[in-house]
């Protein structure tokens, strides 16, 4: 072996064909964030049935809707640090057992007091996943491909969320709406057996916590033998953030990124506003303008079935302006979301169509926002930055939730709920170009690895 041969893991990736290795993390990514669709979803689709078996009240439904989200919050901001401290995969695993446990025993609950808190735990473990998967998945892609391969992995989010619907409207006729909740418990579960077998940790996050390089040789040599096998050192080059923040919060708040996760924040907040409004309320929505409850739920989960828009969104990412991109996502996705309200109820064919068109251009946009966080940050803060963004947008989820309870409190018109529904998207388009002011991007900068050599 040459002793003094370095390796630098951003080249090795960019010069490798994306191997079979690679496709494994994306594959076991995919399936942890198609499980948090899931899992996160599933209230919405039960909602009805509560209602009916337990004789509450719709508004009554919000803390239990919400309280997921609350879990969420609380999993993302504190699974960052923890990961960009403890690692990727450590923290992947155990917030993957968190959500499967949490979900599973919810499946047992005898009123809605004991559901909200098991959706509380259940959200913490959701919550701490997504992030680290989204930081996993992104440290193993190329650069050219970065944003294509992470938006693909986060549409199983989505995808999780619509099958979901789609199942419940199967199962809980059949099974009852307790089936729903063991399924998203127990399949987390068998999940994690092969993710402590078969998933690597961050060939990135080896480096710049200096393993030795024995280990990250292993895992390197599986994406490109003959760059890794005769290496003695690995390096990566990074952008070299001007701050000299040790932690990866203090990256994120730093002077230089600090206007940027300002932006982020108010963009996914706005964003998850909207999704967790529609997903949680769409099927009591319509079955109160006349649909029936198994045609409710069905139309609802063609919304979040949408989001695999976010693949050729992210392939635009990786050649052009991402932040304009994904801006004008959000304006789009303002006027179809008023679109829906507008649509005529009784035309079901003309319904279905206007909610899957809303549904791919808002997830669309919204899925896209984990990859242009982890295009913004350096190794150091990535997984705080993604999942603060997370965390801090899981609160728009519960505002979502609140506020379509008031206005159904206020008995507001259907159309008049989607309009008012619809203008947080263009908030987030606003706060997407005041990021691309503070922290202008030409087309593949995001992607391109310039800086200093971190050695380890």
């Amino acid at each position: 072996m040459d002793q003094s041969k370095s390796v630098d893991v951003q080249a090795l990736l960019n010069a490798s064909r994306f191997s079979g290795y690679q496709w494994l993390v994306f594959f076991l990514c995919f399936t942890v964030v198609l499980l948090d669709g899931f899992d996160t979803a599933a209230i919405g689709y039960i909602a009805p049935s509560l209602v009916k078996e337990w004789g509450v009240s719709k508004p009554a439904l919000a803390p239990v809707l919400s309280a997921a989200l609350f879990g969420l919050a609380a999993g993302a901001l504190s699974a960052g640090p923890l990961a960009d401290r403890l690692g990727r995969k450590r923290v992947l695993i155990a917030s993957t057992l968190v959500f499967g446990l949490g979900c599973l025993a919810s499946a047992w609950s005898g009123d809605l007091t004991q559901l909200t808190v098991l959706r509380f735990v259940t959200g913490v473990g959701l919550g701490a996943a997504m992030p680290n998967a989204v930081t996993l998945m992104s440290e193993y892609c190329p650069d050219g491909q970065r944003a294509m391969l992470t938006n693909a992995m986060f549409c199983g989010f989505p995808l999780g969320a619509a099958f979901g619907g789609f199942l419940a409207a199967w199962m809980i006729p059949h099974f009852g709406w307790r089936s729903v909740l063991m399924l998203g418990g127990v399949a987390p579960l068998v999940l994690i057996a092969v993710m402590l077998a078969a998933l690597p940790e961050s060939a990135r996050y080896m480096v710049a916590k200096g393993y030795a390089a024995e280990r990250i040789r292993a895992v390197l040599v599986r994406i490109n033998a003959a760059m890794a096998q005769g290496a003695s050192r690995f390096v990566m080059a990074e952008k070299a953030p001007a701050t000299q923040a040790r932690s990866g919060l203090g990256v994120v708040l730093s002077r230089q990124f600090i206007v940027g996760s300002l932006s982020l924040w108010v963009a996914y907040f706005m964003g998850l506003v909207i999704f967790y409004a529609l997903i949680n309320w769409m099927p009591i929505l319509f079955r109160d303008a006349g649909i029936d409850p198994a045609t409710a739920t069905l139309i609802s989960a063609l919304f979040p079935l949408g989001g695999v828009g976010a693949i050729f969104a992210g392939w635009l990412m990786d050649r052009y302006n991402a932040n304009r991109i994904i801006a004008v996502g959000y304006v789009l996705t303002a006027v179809s979301i008023w679109a829906i309200g507008q649509a005529t109820v009784g035309n079901v064919g003309l319904l279905m169509a206007v909610v899957f068109i809303a549904g791919t251009i808002m997830n669309t946009a919204q899925s896209s926002m984990p990859a242009l966080a982890a295009m913004f940050y350096p190794t150091q803060g990535r997984a705080t930055g993604v999942s603060w963004m997370l965390g801090i947008g899981r609160f728009g989820g519960i505002a979502g939730s609140f506020l379509v309870a008031e206005l159904q409190r206020r008995q507001l018109d259907f159309a008049t709920v989607f309009a008012v529904v619809a203008v947080p998207g263009l908030i987030a388009c606003a706060a997407l170009l005041v990021k691309q002011l503070a922290h202008p991007e030409q087309p593949g900068r995001a992607n391109s690895a310039r800086g200093e050599a971190l050695g380890h």
